[in-house]
């Protein structure tokens, strides 16, 4: 009740006008995230890692060569993004802004308060480091699914079910706009197995958002993990330093033991063409499954969300608020990086790409292994 008070208080702050949310509430979230969005060159939310075990003591560690040509584009320069072709009329589009800047502004006074009763009482030791997490993270996903509830500026349309987990598991997603985070937050009641009991979730995260205070508030708070990488700019491979992986690994082998999700993006930056496919896709997501205890892999994938809020012409012009997501029910224990890679790409990227599935045998054969296995003996021994 207390919580709800304190969102409702914040979303009576919100009605301020436009001007104030265009120039001031808007900003304060996106102090460091507007210059993510214009380079599109960050793994913002989700952190993909590239790793393979024989190199974890070598040295820095970059993505492979293929990161550096995606979809026709060679040595790193990146696709121009096609213009936009809106579907919403001018006062609909004017009304999904605002709409969309009231939110990030409630979410900007409403998530300190939420916050802040899990703090102190875990200040006072009432309660302990991980349900404080546990807490936090509930508080920033109650916050999230009221204030999108409140303020209906997006449809979203959830397809898909997921039965409860038996065992902690590692979520993979795509990764296509700054506003995905807070709507995976809002629906994840929906998503993930459980319900209301679902497992929590740490999701692992670019360490220089932290320069923003409101996601290294909510992100420090949850426990979620973060990973040094060079800022090299988008299409081009990333650079990870070798000890932020040693603690990457570390943290997560912990999360598991105590009853958490991980949560990845394997395209690892924002992608400002969806509708031209993925990014290319990186095998950490298998990596951290495979060496911590052989944990299953589920997927999930969304569409649209680029056209409320795209990675490079930002918030200020949606061209749609229709928005889908799909969450596989399948859990997938994967032979190899290039089998996750390859399935990953084929079903995660039907569906983010044109919103919908593979047909029906198709997406069978992908989700229980057949597809793979076929195609690995019609390629021989040149894939494993």
């Amino acid at each position: 009740m207390r919580s709800f008070v304190y969102i409702l208080a914040s979303l009576l702050l919100a009605a301020a006008p436009s001007f104030f949310w265009s120039n001031a509430a808007a900003s304060a979230f996106s102090v460091r995230i507007p210059r993510c969005i214009r380079r599109a060159s960050s793994p913002c939310m989700v952190e993909h890692i590239p790793i393979s075990p024989t190199t974890i003591t070598k040295r820095k560690m970059t993505s492979s060569s293929s990161a550096s040509i995606h979809r026709g584009v060679i040595n790193g320069a990146p696709p121009s993004p096609p213009s936009a072709v809106s579907s919403l009329n001018p006062i609909t589009a004017a009304l999904t802004k605002f709409g969309m800047m009231t939110f990030i502004g409630g979410m900007c006074l409403s998530l300190p308060l939420s916050l802040l009763v899990p703090w102190l009482l875990h200040k006072i030791g009432v309660l302990n480091r991980v349900q404080k997490e546990k807490a936090s993270l509930r508080m920033g996903q109650r916050t999230a699914r009221t204030l999108m509830t409140l303020i209906p500026f997006i449809h979203v349309k959830v397809e898909g079910t997921c039965p409860a987990l038996p065992e902690p598991s590692v979520w993979v997603c795509n990764h296509s706009s700054m506003l995905d985070v807070f709507v995976l937050l809002a629906k994840d009641q929906l998503l993930r197995g459980g319900g209301k009991n679902r497992r929590p979730i740490k999701i692992v995260y670019w360490k220089q958002l932290e320069d923003n205070v409101i996601t290294k508030l909510l992100f420090r708070q949850c426990g979620f993990i973060p990973v040094q990488m060079a800022d090299n700019g988008h299409g081009n491979s990333n650079d990870y330093d070798v000890s932020s992986f040693r603690f990457l690994l570390k943290e997560t082998k912990r999360a598991f033991a105590e009853g958490f999700d991980i949560g990845i993006l394997p395209e690892g930056q924002l992608n400002p063409t969806p509708e031209q496919g993925l990014l290319p896709i990186y095998s950490g997501a298998y990596t951290l499954a495979k060496m911590a205890a052989k944990r299953p892999i589920h997927m999930m994938a969304h569409y649209n969300i680029h056209q409320v809020w795209h990675p490079t012409r930002g918030m200020m012009n949606p061209t749609s608020r229709n928005v889908k997501i799909r969450v596989y029910p399948s859990a997938h224990y994967f032979e190899s990086a290039n089998e996750f890679s390859a399935t990953f790409r084929k079903v995660v990227g039907e569906y983010a790409t044109h919103g919908r599935d593979l047909p029906k045998d198709e997406l069978e054969a992908w989700t229980n292994g057949s597809a793979w296995k076929k195609h690995k003996s019609q390629m021989g021994s040149s894939i494993d």
